[in-house]
């Protein structure tokens, strides 16, 4: 998925489970214009991974073994949080 289309990646992270849309499309919408070109390959890598796997690592039970994914994660928990309670 090219890392500019914006709609593409919107898409991608509309996940259907909703403690999984309540954490990536909140840091979609305000925090992907704000990444490197890179954490946005490694954002977009993050959404071909299977929903278990996202609901798991977010959860904070488990994490994925490659480490750019990690630090994807832990920076959207954290811009999440920094952002406080959302209400859908």
């Amino acid at each position: 998925m090219d890392i500019d289309n914006k709609a593409r990646i919107h898409w991608a992270c509309r996940r259907g489970m909703r403690e999984l849309d309540v954490s990536i499309m909140p840091f979609f919408e305000h925090d992907y214009d704000s990444l490197s070109d890179e954490e946005k390959r490694v954002f977009v890598r993050l959404l071909e991974c299977d929903d278990p796997d996202l609901f798991n690592w977010l959860m904070n039970h488990g994490a994925p073994q490659d480490e750019d994914m990690k630090r994807m994660i832990a920076l959207i928990q954290t811009r999440n949080q920094a952002r406080g309670p959302l209400a859908l």
